[in-house]
Protein backbone atom coordinates (compact mmCIF):
# COMPACT_ATOMS: atom_id res chain seq x y z
CA UNK A 1 0.00 0.00 0.00
CA UNK A 2 1.66 3.16 -1.23
CA UNK A 3 0.18 5.63 1.25
CA UNK A 4 3.05 8.16 1.26
CA UNK A 5 2.95 8.45 -2.55
CA UNK A 6 -0.84 8.91 -2.48
CA UNK A 7 -0.57 11.46 0.32
CA UNK A 8 1.61 13.71 -1.86
CA UNK A 9 -0.60 13.26 -4.96
CA UNK A 10 -3.93 13.85 -3.21
CA UNK A 11 -2.82 16.79 -1.05
CA UNK A 12 -1.37 18.44 -4.18
CA UNK A 13 -4.63 17.85 -6.07
CA UNK A 14 -6.66 19.30 -3.18
CA UNK A 15 -4.31 22.27 -2.79
CA UNK A 16 -4.60 23.11 -6.48
CA UNK A 17 -8.28 22.35 -7.10
CA UNK A 18 -10.42 22.79 -3.98
CA UNK A 19 -12.64 25.88 -4.30
CA UNK A 20 -11.19 28.81 -2.36
CA UNK A 21 -14.47 29.50 -0.54
CA UNK A 22 -14.05 26.23 1.38
CA UNK A 23 -12.46 27.76 4.45
CA UNK A 24 -13.21 24.69 6.63
CA UNK A 25 -13.10 21.75 4.19
CA UNK A 26 -9.52 22.53 3.22
CA UNK A 27 -6.14 20.80 3.02
CA UNK A 28 -5.60 21.92 6.62
CA UNK A 29 -8.73 19.99 7.70
CA UNK A 30 -7.55 16.85 5.86
CA UNK A 31 -4.13 17.04 7.57
CA UNK A 32 -5.83 17.62 10.92
CA UNK A 33 -7.99 14.50 10.48
CA UNK A 34 -4.96 12.42 9.45
CA UNK A 35 -3.15 13.58 12.63
CA UNK A 36 -6.19 12.83 14.79
CA UNK A 37 -6.60 9.37 13.19
CA UNK A 38 -2.96 8.58 14.04
CA UNK A 39 -3.32 9.68 17.66
CA UNK A 40 -6.59 7.83 18.24
CA UNK A 41 -5.39 4.69 16.41
CA UNK A 42 -2.19 4.46 18.44
CA UNK A 43 -4.10 4.89 21.68
CA UNK A 44 -6.66 2.28 20.55
CA UNK A 45 -3.87 -0.19 19.71
CA UNK A 46 -4.65 -0.84 16.04
CA UNK A 47 -2.26 -2.80 13.79
CA UNK A 48 0.19 -1.09 11.43
CA UNK A 49 -1.83 -2.29 8.43
CA UNK A 50 -5.05 -0.86 9.86
CA UNK A 51 -3.27 2.42 10.59
CA UNK A 52 -2.40 2.74 6.89
CA UNK A 53 -6.05 2.08 5.98
CA UNK A 54 -7.20 4.70 8.51
CA UNK A 55 -4.78 7.33 7.22
CA UNK A 56 -5.81 6.56 3.64
CA UNK A 57 -9.50 6.99 4.50
CA UNK A 58 -8.71 10.28 6.26
CA UNK A 59 -6.73 11.44 3.21
CA UNK A 60 -9.63 10.78 0.82
CA UNK A 61 -12.61 11.51 3.10
CA UNK A 62 -13.38 15.02 1.75
CA UNK A 63 -11.97 14.76 -1.79
CA UNK A 64 -15.57 14.77 -3.03
CA UNK A 65 -15.63 18.52 -2.31
CA UNK A 66 -13.64 18.85 -5.54
CA UNK A 67 -17.04 18.29 -7.20
CA UNK A 68 -19.29 20.11 -4.72
CA UNK A 69 -20.66 19.56 -1.22
CA UNK A 70 -23.76 17.51 -2.12
CA UNK A 71 -23.19 13.80 -1.40
CA UNK A 72 -19.47 14.50 -1.18
CA UNK A 73 -18.81 11.33 0.83
CA UNK A 74 -20.07 9.13 -2.03
CA UNK A 75 -17.95 11.11 -4.48
CA UNK A 76 -14.96 10.76 -2.13
CA UNK A 77 -15.42 6.97 -2.28
CA UNK A 78 -15.43 7.08 -6.10
CA UNK A 79 -12.23 9.15 -6.15
CA UNK A 80 -10.57 6.74 -3.68
CA UNK A 81 -11.46 3.76 -5.89
CA UNK A 82 -9.83 5.50 -8.89
CA UNK A 83 -6.49 5.63 -7.06
CA UNK A 84 -6.32 2.72 -4.62
CA UNK A 85 -6.21 -0.42 -6.76
CA UNK A 86 -3.29 1.02 -8.75
CA UNK A 87 -1.39 1.71 -5.53
CA UNK A 88 -1.33 -1.68 -3.84
CA UNK A 89 -4.70 -1.72 -2.05
CA UNK A 90 -6.71 -4.96 -2.26
CA UNK A 91 -10.44 -5.07 -3.00
CA UNK A 92 -11.04 -5.78 0.70
CA UNK A 93 -8.93 -2.76 1.72
CA UNK A 94 -10.86 -0.57 -0.71
CA UNK A 95 -14.21 -1.70 0.70
CA UNK A 96 -12.96 -1.01 4.25
CA UNK A 97 -11.75 2.46 3.26
CA UNK A 98 -15.08 3.27 1.57
CA UNK A 99 -16.85 2.26 4.79
CA UNK A 100 -14.58 4.56 6.81
CA UNK A 101 -15.22 7.48 4.45
CA UNK A 102 -18.99 6.94 4.67
CA UNK A 103 -18.71 6.85 8.49
CA UNK A 104 -17.91 10.58 8.38
CA UNK A 105 -21.35 11.38 6.89
CA UNK A 106 -23.51 13.33 9.36
CA UNK A 107 -25.24 11.89 11.35
CA UNK A 108 -22.34 9.52 11.90
CA UNK A 109 -23.18 5.81 12.01
CA UNK A 110 -19.89 3.87 12.08
CA UNK A 111 -20.32 0.09 11.87
CA UNK A 112 -16.95 -1.09 13.24
CA UNK A 113 -13.91 0.02 15.22
CA UNK A 114 -11.97 1.48 12.28
CA UNK A 115 -15.02 3.44 11.13
CA UNK A 116 -15.44 4.74 14.69
CA UNK A 117 -11.84 5.99 14.70
CA UNK A 118 -12.29 7.94 11.44
CA UNK A 119 -15.64 9.35 12.57
CA UNK A 120 -14.09 10.56 15.85
CA UNK A 121 -11.03 11.98 14.07
CA UNK A 122 -13.21 13.96 11.65
CA UNK A 123 -14.91 15.75 14.57
CA UNK A 124 -11.94 15.68 16.96
CA UNK A 125 -11.86 19.49 17.10
CA UNK A 126 -15.24 19.59 18.91
CA UNK A 127 -13.40 18.66 22.09
CA UNK A 128 -10.27 20.76 21.67
CA UNK A 129 -8.98 24.19 22.63
CA UNK A 130 -9.03 25.33 18.98
CA UNK A 131 -12.77 24.59 18.66
CA UNK A 132 -13.76 28.24 18.21
CA UNK A 133 -10.91 29.02 15.77
CA UNK A 134 -11.89 26.06 13.58
CA UNK A 135 -15.58 26.79 14.12
CA UNK A 136 -15.08 30.29 12.70
CA UNK A 137 -13.84 28.70 9.46
CA UNK A 138 -16.92 26.49 9.27
CA UNK A 139 -19.16 29.50 10.03
CA UNK A 140 -17.51 31.38 7.16
CA UNK A 141 -18.03 28.42 4.79
CA UNK A 142 -21.66 27.82 5.80
CA UNK A 143 -22.37 31.55 5.45
CA UNK A 144 -21.07 31.38 1.87
CA UNK A 145 -23.57 28.58 1.16
CA UNK A 146 -26.37 30.57 2.86
CA UNK A 147 -26.87 27.85 5.49
CA UNK A 148 -26.36 30.28 8.37
CA UNK A 149 -27.04 34.01 8.21
CA UNK A 150 -25.95 35.33 11.59
CA UNK A 151 -23.71 34.52 14.53
CA UNK A 152 -26.80 33.68 16.58
CA UNK A 153 -27.99 31.17 13.92
CA UNK A 154 -24.51 29.69 13.98
CA UNK A 155 -24.43 29.36 17.76
CA UNK A 156 -27.88 27.73 17.74
CA UNK A 157 -26.69 25.26 15.10
CA UNK A 158 -23.53 24.49 17.07
CA UNK A 159 -25.51 24.05 20.29
CA UNK A 160 -27.84 21.55 18.62
CA UNK A 161 -24.95 19.71 16.96
CA UNK A 162 -22.82 19.44 20.11
CA UNK A 163 -25.79 18.25 22.16
CA UNK A 164 -26.57 15.46 19.70
CA UNK A 165 -22.97 14.46 18.95
CA UNK A 166 -21.16 11.66 20.77
CA UNK A 167 -17.73 10.14 20.35
CA UNK A 168 -17.43 6.39 19.75
CA UNK A 169 -13.90 5.35 20.77
CA UNK A 170 -12.72 5.13 24.37
CA UNK A 171 -9.82 7.40 23.45
CA UNK A 172 -12.00 10.22 22.14
CA UNK A 173 -14.53 9.82 24.96
CA UNK A 174 -11.78 10.09 27.58
CA UNK A 175 -9.73 12.82 25.92
CA UNK A 176 -12.37 15.02 24.24
CA UNK A 177 -15.73 14.80 26.03
CA UNK A 178 -14.97 17.20 28.88
CA UNK A 179 -13.60 19.93 26.63
CA UNK A 180 -16.52 19.43 24.23
CA UNK A 181 -18.89 20.03 27.15
CA UNK A 182 -16.89 23.14 28.13
CA UNK A 183 -17.19 24.44 24.55
CA UNK A 184 -20.94 23.77 24.60
CA UNK A 185 -21.27 25.68 27.88
CA UNK A 186 -19.51 28.69 26.31
CA UNK A 187 -21.94 28.60 23.36
CA UNK A 188 -24.92 28.42 25.74
CA UNK A 189 -23.56 31.46 27.62
CA UNK A 190 -23.17 33.36 24.34
CA UNK A 191 -26.76 32.53 23.39
CA UNK A 192 -28.05 33.62 26.79
CA UNK A 193 -26.24 36.96 26.50
CA UNK A 194 -27.40 37.73 22.95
Amino acid sequence: MEYEKLNKIILKRLRENLPEHLSYHSVMHVKDVIDAVEKIAKSEGVSDEDLVLLKTAALFHDTGFLYGSKNHEEKSCEIAVEYLSDNGYSDLHIEQIKGMIMATKIPQTPKNHLEQIVADADLDYLGRDDFFVIGDKLFEELSMFGIVNSERDWNLLQEKFLESHHYFTETAINSRNQKKQDNLDIIKTKLKNN
